[in-house]
C-alpha cells in the first residue's frame, strides 16, 4: 500500500514557475513508477510526466521543455518543476504510483494549479 500527498500548488501568473512535491509512504516506494497526471475543468485526466524506478522519464508533448520530473528515493518523494507556465496548464495535479508508467494504482488527493493570463 502506498499513500501519496501532494503539495506546492497555487496561483501564479503566466510565465511563472511552481514546484509540486509528492510525499509517499511505504517502504517499497523505490520500486514504483511515479507520475503526475492533471485534470482541467470539464476535461479528462491527462498524463503530464512519469519517471520509472530506473530513472527513465517521459513527458507529454504539451509540457516538454517546460516541466521537469524528478524523484528522491531516499526521501520517498517525487517532484514536478513547472516553468514557463501557461493558462492552459491550469488543472488539479495528481501524483500517482504504479508498477509501470500509465498503470497507476495509487493516487494522491490532488493539488490545484491556477495560471492567470
Amino acid at each position: 500500500q502506498v499513500q501519496l500527498v501532494e503539495s506546492g500548488g497555487g496561483l501564479v501568473q503566466a510565465g511563472g514557475s511552481l514546484r509540486l512535491s509528492c510525499a509517499a509512504s511505504g517502504r517499497t516506494f523505490s520500486t514504483y513508477a511515479m507520475g503526475w497526471i492533471r485534470q482541467a475543468p470539464g476535461k479528462e485526466r491527462e498524463f503530464v510526466a512519469g519517471i520509472l524506478r530506473s530513472g527513465i522519464i517521459r513527458y507529454a508533448d504539451s509540457v516538454k521543455g517546460r516541466f521537469i520530473i524528478s524523484r528522491d528515493n531516499a526521501k520517498n518523494a517525487v517532484y514536478l518543476q513547472m516553468n514557463t507556465l501557461k493558462p492552459e496548464d491550469t488543472a488539479v495535479y495528481y501524483c500517482a504510483a504504479g508498477p509501470l508508467l500509465y498503470q497507476w494504482e495509487y493516487w494522491g488527493q490532488g493539488t490545484q494549479v491556477t495560471v492567470s493570463s
